[in-house]
């Protein structure tokens, strides 16, 4: 299905995650942060930045792993996106929800 968001028109499944990666801007993650409720800072950024890096690489994404490899703590990650952290960073990022959530 399609949807407007940040003024442009993207393709997202039922659950609001982009189906179309190449359609992601910085514009509509920021969009898309604003309904999760996230206030992006430099460090959302760095964490969305690693989360997409691990995408285009095929690297399987887990909150362990961005935890071990990635610019925060899990800690942090959590503090960043609170109640699933994970599922929310991969929202804003532009991919597709990983294995890893329910």
């Amino acid at each position: 299905m399609e949807k407007e968001i940040a003024g442009s028109l993207v393709h997202v499944n039922e659950e609001g995650y982009l189906t179309d990666f190449s359609e992601w801007t910085k514009e509509i993650g920021a969009e898309l942060a604003r309904e999760e409720g996230v206030e992006m800072t430099d460090e959302h950024w760095s964490v969305i930045d690693f989360i997409q890096e691990s995408f285009k690489k095929s690297d399987p994404l887990s909150i362990r792993s961005v935890g071990k490899r990635g610019p925060v703590s899990i800690k942090e990650l959590y503090a960043l996106f609170p109640d699933g952290p994970l599922k929310k960073a991969s929202r804003i990022a532009g991919i597709p929800k990983p294995a890893s959530c329910i």
